[in-house]
C-alpha cells in the first residue's frame, strides 16, 4: 500500500505540474479597456481636450468572503491500531448509512485582491462493524474512529482570467483522531481506546475551469507529511450557480493517510466517497 501511495502522490504531483504550466492554464484575458471622460471648456472652443482617468472602483480592492457547508459520505479502508491491537477495517460506500457514518464539515475562504486564506474543517465518524484482527484469538472486531481534522492554508492566484483560475496554496493539517475497537464475540479482551494528534505540512493546488456561465469544475489536492508518514487528497467537482451568490456543488474526495508513530497507534487508512455541498458568497 505504501508503495501505491508514493506512485499516487507522484503522479497527482506532475499531473498538477502539467496543468499549472499548460498552454491553456497561462490563456489569460489582457487588461479591460478603462473608460475615460474627455472634459472640455466650454468658454474656449480652442481649448485641448484634457483627459480625465476612470474613478471606477476595482471589485479586487476589496474583502469577498465565502462560506460552504458540505455533507462527505466517506467510506474507508487500511489499518487501524489501538493498544497493540491491530485490524483490517473496510467500509464501502454501501455501509456508510448502515453504519450511521455522519459527520460535520464545513469550508470557509476569505480572500483579498490575489490572497486568500482557505480553512476546511471536518469532524467525522467512521466505522466498520466486521473489522477482521492480525491477532490470534478474537474472530471480529467492531472499530469505530472519530476523526477532527483542520486544514488552514494561505493560497495565492497564480492564473486569474475569465475560464481558468490556478491558487497554489501552502499550510498545516491538523489530525485528532481517537480508535476504539471492541472484540466479538465476547472473549477476555476489554474494548481498547486510543487517540492520537499529530499536524502535517501540506501544498497544493485548487484549478477552476468554467464550462459555460453557470456551470463549472473545480480540481483540487494536496500532498504532505510531518507527523504521518504520508497525507495527501484529491477532489474533482461539478458546481451549478442556482442564484447570484450561490452554488451547488456535487464530486469525489479522495484522502489518504499513512500515520505509524513508535507508539501502538496505528492509522494508514485511505477515505473516499461522494461530496455534496454548497458555497455561498457572503461578499
Amino acid at each position: 500500500m505504501e508503495k501505491h501511495r508514493k506512485i499516487s502522490s507522484t503522479c497527482f504531483g506532475a499531473f498538477v505540474l502539467a496543468l499549472l504550466f499548460s498552454p491553456l492554464a497561462f490563456a489569460e484575458d489582457g487588461p479591460a479597456a478603462q473608460p475615460v471622460t474627455v472634459a472640455a471648456d466650454a468658454s474656449s472652443s480652442s481649448a485641448p481636450a484634457q483627459a480625465q482617468p476612470s474613478t471606477a472602483s476595482d471589485p479586487n480592492d476589496v474583502w469577498h468572503f465565502a462560506l460552504a457547508p458540505y455533507l462527505w459520505f466517506a467510506g474507508m479502508h487500511g489499518t487501524v491500531g489501538a493498544r497493540g491491537y491491530d485490524a483490517s477495517v473496510h467500509a464501502s460506500f454501501g455501509d456508510i448509512f448502515s453504519y450511521l457514518n455522519m459527520g460535520i464539515m464545513v469550508a470557509a475562504e476569505p480572500r483579498y485582491k490575489k490572497f486568500s486564506t482557505p480553512v476546511d474543517f471536518i469532524w467525522m465518524k467512521l466505522s466498520d462493524d466486521k473489522s477482521l484482527p492480525f491477532q490470534i484469538g478474537p474472530t471480529n472486531i467492531k472499530t469505530k474512529i472519530n476523526e477532527d481534522l483542520l486544514t488552514p492554508k494561505v493560497a495565492y492566484r497564480l492564473v486569474d482570467g475569465k475560464m481558468i483560475k490556478v491558487d497554489g496554496n501552502f499550510g498545516i493539517r491538523y489530525f485528532h483522531l481517537g480508535t476504539t475497537l471492541t472484540f466479538v464475540p465476547g472473549t477476555y479482551v476489554s474494548p481498547q481506546y486510543q487517540s492520537a494528534n499529530w499536524v502535517d505540512v501540506v501544498s497544493g493546488a485548487r484549478i477552476q475551469a468554467a464550462l459555460s456561465p453557470k456551470m463549472k469544475v473545480t480540481i483540487l489536492g494536496d500532498a504532505g507529511a510531518g507527523g504521518a508518514d504520508l497525507d495527501y487528497q484529491i477532489g474533482a467537482f461539478l458546481g451549478y450557480k442556482v442564484k447570484k451568490n450561490v452554488d451547488l456543488q456535487a464530486g469525489w474526495r479522495y484522502l489518504a493517510v499513512n500515520y505509524r508513530p513508535k507508539s501502538t497507534f496505528v492509522y494508514d487508512v485511505d477515505t473516499s466517497g461522494l461530496l455534496i455541498g454548497a458555497t455561498i458568497a457572503l461578499k
